[in-house]
């Protein structure tokens, strides 16, 4: 086979093992992401659970780099301290290596059959979960299959001149061996490939033992790099620099001793077939008990190096939309979802300013709303964009996943219409009664009071259905309706009394006073009929919690009066 067929071969290999890797990762993220994402909430008590969370996440998703935007996305929402996130990164590290152990046994005879069973259980299966189980089983077996080409294919490749003399550089260069090796894994944005790939060319012998450890250093250097470099905020960067510098510390205090660390090996572990698989588990169990203890003086050195960015000043431009977590759907709609609770904060101050202007008449507070309202079409409109990037990178075949993209979507328009509501069409309309002089009486200004204490206990049931889908809080926000219309009959009496008694004044001799109180009611009922509007956007967050679960209730009571089989 000519120099030309054994480089295609060998691309071709290298792609397949980093597809297999991918569908690996996106099946368990799809199907269990949100499981995945709880059990990493819930075990953050000390180091050391962190630490074994993070090993066994890793070793389903066989992504250190998936569970790091986990990690990142609980630091940077304040669910989780730098220090547990560091922790939870060494165990990553630890999973990844296990991960490697596991891929490296020559198991490829059970790969057809993999692919087989993945293909049939995600053509076959009507449930999402099952799909994404297919898939992941799918890119398993197509790994396997990549590996056993690699190893097939480098048999040859040992005696090629060019490779030979360049692989003998790297010997006596360990440094440049680890630079070549974390340029590498970069590249590939895999550290679990590049150390098979390296554990295959020394099976093969196409490398030294020397040359093999110093990869190995340089596939975990390059393998913390892709993180780092996807974080768009100092808050997101903290964790993936954390990791890097930890592998970095480690790559050069043991490269200089490359080739008395490759005796020690051999000595206990002759033979070279498993010779970078070891080196990287051994390499980062080492960094795990020498870090593990040190995770909160660590921690304090990066809040120090990575100091939080001042609040902008901006309240319209997003925190937590992180574009590196668009790969990780989980992920990524928890930090579509913080920002819409920030859209959800704007509505209730402009809210609280139009009670404000309403009861002082200062028209200065019509500038803060109109400030809060183009903020929230901003921030409106960063969410959006950021839900079509989370689409366009991966299906959403997860029926849960699709319908939070619904609900966060819903919610984000609902809170735009509120914002138009009290900004151009309330606030408007009061500002110009007010230049004309009109002001609201206060039993007229009692009725508003009581309709905005309706909205603020609302808007918070309306918060809980959206964070929680609770049925019980979806049912008792859309009972509050019914006060907000006898809060609209009490607003249209005092509104008849008042021309009533405009109307005897008239007959009484005063004939401006009737068109001066119907001017004066007019106030009152057009501000009560924005806010009833106000509170229709809100109730409508109970809509898909009482559809979806009366739907469930139905499908349920269905398979309760079915026959049984047989029958």
């Amino acid at each position: 086979m000519s120099g030309t067929l054994v480089l295609f071969s060998l691309s071709g290999y290298v792609g397949l093992l980093l597809w297999g890797t991918h569908m690996v990762s996106s099946g368990i993220q799809r199907g269990f992401g949100a499981a995945l994402r709880q059990a990493l909430e819930k075990n953050l008590g000390s180091r050391w659970r962190a630490f074994f969370i993070g090993v066994g996440i890793t070793a389903l998703l066989q992504s250190s780099t998936a569970v790091g935007l986990m990690a990142t996305s609980f630091t940077a929402a304040g669910v989780m301290a730098l220090a547990p996130a560091l922790a939870v990164m060494l165990g990553s590290n630890v999973g990844t290596a296990v991960v490697a152990q596991a891929l490296s046994f020559n198991i490829a005879i059970v790969a057809p059959p993999l692919v087989l069973l993945g293909v049939l259980a995600f053509r076959w299966s009507s449930g999402s979960r099952l799909r994404n189980i297919g898939r992941a089983t799918i890119g398993l077996g197509l790994m396997l299959m990549a590996l056993s080409g690699l190893q097939q294919t480098l048999g040859p490749v040992e005696n090629t001149p060019l490779l030979r003399s360049f692989l003998e550089s790297l010997g006596s260069e360990p440094l440049l061996a680890a630079l070549v090796g974390a340029i590498l894994t970069w590249g590939c944005h895999s550290s679990v490939v590049m150390v098979l790939l390296v554990g295959s060319l020394s099976a093969n012998q196409v490398i030294g033992a020397p040359e093999t450890l110093a990869l190995v250093l340089g596939a975990n250097v390059g393998g913390a790099l892709p993180p780092l470099f996807h974080a768009s905020t100092p808050t997101a960067r903290r964790v993936p620099l954390g990791n890097l510098l930890v592998r970095l510390v480690g790559a050069l205090l043991l490269l200089p001793w490359v080739s008395q660390l490759t005796e020690l090996i051999q000595h206990y572990i002759p033979g070279t077939a498993r010779l970078a698989v070891n080196f990287h588990l051994f390499f980062n169990l080492i960094l795990a008990a020498v870090f593990l203890g040190n995770v909160k003086r660590s921690a304090s050195w990066l809040l120090r190096w990575v100091p939080d960015p001042p609040r902008p000043q901006d309240p319209g431009r997003p925190l937590y939309l992180e574009r590196a977590a668009v790969d990780s759907a989980s992920v990524a709609l928890a930090n579509a979802a913080r920002e819409t609770l920030r859209m959800s904060d704007l509505a209730a101050a402009m809210l609280e300013h139009t009670l404000t202007l309403l009861r002082s008449g200062d028209v200065a507070f019509a500038a803060r709303i109109a400030a809060q309202d183009r903020a929230t079409r901003q921030l409106g409109g960063a969410i959006r964009t950021y839900l079509a990037a989370i689409s366009g990178e991966q299906t959403l075949d997860d029926r849960g996943e699709a319908a939070k993209v619904q609900e966060i979507l819903s919610a984000v328009i609902n809170f735009e219409h509120i914002a138009d509501i009290l900004a151009n069409s309330l606030t408007d309309f009061t500002v110009k009664q007010l230049k004309r002089g009109q002001m609201l009486a206060p039993e007229e200004i009692a009725i508003v009071a009581s309709m905005q204490v309706e909205l603020v206990d609302s808007h918070k049931l309306a918060l809980s259905v959206f964070l929680r889908g609770d049925r019980a809080d979806a049912q008792r926000l859309v009972e509050r309706k019914r006060r907000m219309l006898e809060l609209e009959g009490d607003a249209t009496r005092v509104s008849i009394q008042v021309l009533r008694d405009a109307a005897v004044s008239g007959r009484n001799g005063n004939g401006d006073s009737l068109g001066l109180a119907a001017e004066e009611s007019g106030l009152l009922l057009r501000i009560v009929r924005d806010l009833r509007r106000v509170h229709s956007h809100l109730a409508s967050f109970a809509y898909p919690v009482l559809r979806r679960t009366a739907l469930s209730v139905a499908e349920t009571e269905a398979a309760e009066s079915a026959p049984a089989p047989g029958t």
